[in-house]
């Protein structure tokens, strides 16, 4: 568990930082490239509204500094059939097959300004009553200037969250420590407190027992009864608390040996059977034979149990249970269906949950709501998951789990 809230910390934190960084980002790019937009516009405006038919130099005077860029501009008459390069620093365009080619593009847009990708350049378009300048700008500079800021960014952000993610993983570990600590010691007082109980129940037990083997008052009798049935109703609780916490602290020490989960699902089965027959219900199971995992046998027959125990608990009175086990691609499949009142789907989520019981108006009342977190401890043992459905033709628990390669 403490392992999981320190991947969500790091989780939550790198995301924000990486929301932070691509925000900062975006903001840095969007005004960068409107900077160096504008100073080609500049240009482009300066050029267009002056003779540069006699001009050789790139200087252009604006917002009292000096930009440098290449430039041409060009005037289309008799219906833009004639065009005459008439300034800038680009030599030798008259009459060239790249002068058609940009001119064209340019008269093709059909705008007043824009940029021709292919050529790297960024027109300014002015109409006249006897012809039509365009004013053109080189915008080569600044698609590498875009490209190299684009380029940094990532260099500096993948730097930076390499960075952070080493902080955050350390600052993960300090923030949850006392969680840790606290988590350990509630582990401890439940495993002590449930060690503890169990000798004195165990003699209460006992004694019970041997009361009620000797021959006693009515009265006597049923106050034994009453004593030993609370006392094996504690005694069940405080195992299941017991499993419990030993769930959450023994992590990955299980050892897992190969399981006919097939086997175990069939002895189930026959092991309920009789348990439905008595509370009026019929037990049916589909099962396929074969299907093996890696295991622990003892804690997988505990889960069936417990699912299985469920349903018999608040299946409807004269319906069937179903236990069907089935291979689903690469892993086992294993559902207990039974016929009741539908579970809202508000309660589904929460059935899992420590001492959690839906509607108590579902049937019987028996339990401590222990049963499903204990099943849902051990699905989680074995790298698989358990869920819960419910609608109003039955309500189902399906248990997946990989199958042994």
């Amino acid at each position: 568990m403490i392992r999981k809230l320190r991947l969500k910390f790091v989780a939550v934190c790198m995301l924000l930082i990486t929301v932070v960084l691509t925000g900062i980002f975006v903001s840095v790019h969007a005004v960068a490239r409107s900077s160096i937009q504008r100073n080609s516009q500049a240009v482009l405006q300066r050029v267009i509204t002056q003779d540069n038919r006699f001009a050789d130099d790139q200087e252009t005077l604006f917002g009292g500094n000096q930009v440098k860029l290449p430039y041409f501009t060009v005037e289309l008459w008799g219906s833009h059939n004639t065009a005459y390069v008439t300034g800038g620093t680009y030599a030798n365009l008259q009459d060239t097959e790249e002068l058609a080619h940009i001119l064209s593009e340019c008269l093709a847009q059909n705008r007043t300004e824009g940029t021709i990708g292919r050529y790297h350049l960024r027109y300014l378009r002015m109409e006249t009553p006897l012809y039509a300048r365009i004013a053109f700008v080189d915008i080569s500079a600044e698609e590498a200037a875009i490209s190299n800021l684009v380029t940094s960014f990532f260099q500096i952000a993948f730097v930076t969250l390499a960075v952070l993610l080493v902080v955050t993983i350390l600052l993960a570990r300090w923030a949850t420590r006392p969680v840790e600590k606290a988590w350990q010691q509630q582990y401890r007082f439940l495993a002590d407190a449930s060690h503890e109980l169990k000798t004195p129940l165990t003699v209460i037990l006992s004694n019970a027992e041997l009361m009620r083997s000797q021959p006693l008052d009515p009265r006597l009798e049923r106050w034994t009864d009453n004593i030993h049935s609370e006392a094996t109703q504690m005694k069940a609780l405080v195992e299941d608390m017991l499993t419990l916490a030993r769930a959450d602290n023994m992590g990955p020490s299980i050892t897992f040996v190969s399981v006919s989960l097939s086997d175990l699902a069939t002895d189930c089965a026959l092991l309920f059977e009789p348990v439905a027959f008595e509370a009026g219900k019929a037990l049916e199971d589909a099962i396929t034979p074969d299907l093996t995992i890696q295991g622990d046998a003892k804690r997988l027959k505990q889960l069936i149990s417990i699912l299985l125990d469920n349903a018999v608990k608040y299946g409807r009175e004269g319906t069937a249970i179903v236990l069907t086990l089935e291979k689903a691609e690469r892993s086992a499949r294993l559902t207990v269906a039974n016929q009741g009142e539908p579970i809202p789907p508000e309660q589904l989520s929460r059935l899992f949950e420590r001492f959690y019981r839906a509607d108590v108006s579902r049937g019987e009342k028996k339990g401590f709501g222990l049963g499903l977190s204990i099943a849902a401890a051990i699905a989680q043992e074995h790298k698989g998951t358990l869920h819960a459905e419910s609608d109003a033709a039955s309500t189902r628990f399906i248990f997946t789990v990989p199958l042994k390669k």
